[in-house]
């Protein structure tokens, strides 16, 4: 990833809402190979977890029986836009953990070198 994306964003540093343009400026300022590269969790149980996070602050109804419409304020979608990103923050902290716990335990198993 490029070098903007170890920055802390604005938005997330304890600004007030005068800078309420900082999340869209902050993801518009993202090159599209880092979008890309977040956009895509690397394991199907990491997607799954995001989608039920996302379904559960949405709410699900079966599309087949409703026809809804979502409307909300700016403020909310950047909200929930925030929301989404820490989670998936979260979750990405989380699977490089099991990676490199799995990584530890595989070298352990390994008969030293002599």
């Amino acid at each position: 990833m490029n070098e903007q994306s170890n920055q802390v964003p604005s938005f997330l540093a304890g600004e007030d809402n005068a800078t309420q343009d900082s999340l869209w400026d902050y993801v518009r300022s993202m090159s599209p190979d880092t979008v890309s590269q977040l956009s895509k969790p690397l394991s199907p149980e990491v997607f799954q977890v995001m989608e039920r996070n996302i379904v559960g602050m949405l709410g699900q109804l079966p599309p087949d029986q409703f026809n809804f419409q979502i409307s909300t304020s700016r403020e909310s979608l950047g909200q929930l836009l925030a929301s989404a990103m820490m989670s998936g923050y979260f979750l990405r902290n989380a699977e490089q953990r099991l990676q490199f716990e799995k990584s530890i335990q595989s070298d352990a198993t390994l008969p030293p070198m002599e």
